[in-house]
């Protein structure tokens, strides 16, 4: 593969890394910037992400704080010791996927059983839609297993959990 070839399956995964950023929550920038540091060879600082983006320093600097604060990169102090910060991917994207899990799908899961809880609660037992209700509820729950699992085991451990029980 050429260079020019790399550059241009680096520059799709990057494009790929905006359209997911949207889909979480986050700006296109912000998926560009986190694909910049993915494929960086050493951590960066916010001139070198501006010249490497085209962003305003402005931009870069609130959609590095972001993703700082959503662990998806980290702040490194520059060598020597120097003033200027600097930052690099978290590239364990198990990691990041396991706090998406905890942060967002885990949250709305619970906040979706305690709903179906409460309404099935409040449902006369003869109901029609009971069995709907209580299926949802089966679902949903099995479902906040999955997530506790997800977030709680490394993929290794999983994987091999799985061939475990396959056998």
């Amino acid at each position: 593969m050429s260079d020019d070839d790399s550059a241009v399956a680096r520059e799709r995964i990057i494009e790929s890394m905006e359209q997911s950023a949207e889909v979480y929550g986050l700006s296109r920038s912000a998926g560009r910037i986190y694909g910049v540091l993915y494929f960086a060879a050493a951590p960066l600082s916010i001139p070198e992400l501006v010249t490497e983006t085209g962003y305003a320093k402005s931009t870069v600097s609130n959609v590095t704080r972001t993703l700082s604060r959503i662990g998806l990169i980290h702040r490194r102090s520059s060598d020597g010791g120097g003033r200027r910060v600097q930052f690099e991917a978290e590239r364990e994207v198990w990691l990041i996927l396991q706090d998406v899990f905890q942060q967002y799908i885990q949250r709305e899961v619970q906040t979706t059983l305690r709903t179906i809880r409460r309404a099935e609660e409040q449902m006369p037992a003869e109901a029609r839609e009971q069995e709907h209700v209580r299926d949802l509820r089966e679902t949903y729950e099995d479902l906040e297993e999955i997530v506790r699992l997800t977030s709680r085991y490394s993929t290794s451990e999983l994987r091999e959990a799985l061939e475990t029980y396959e056998r």
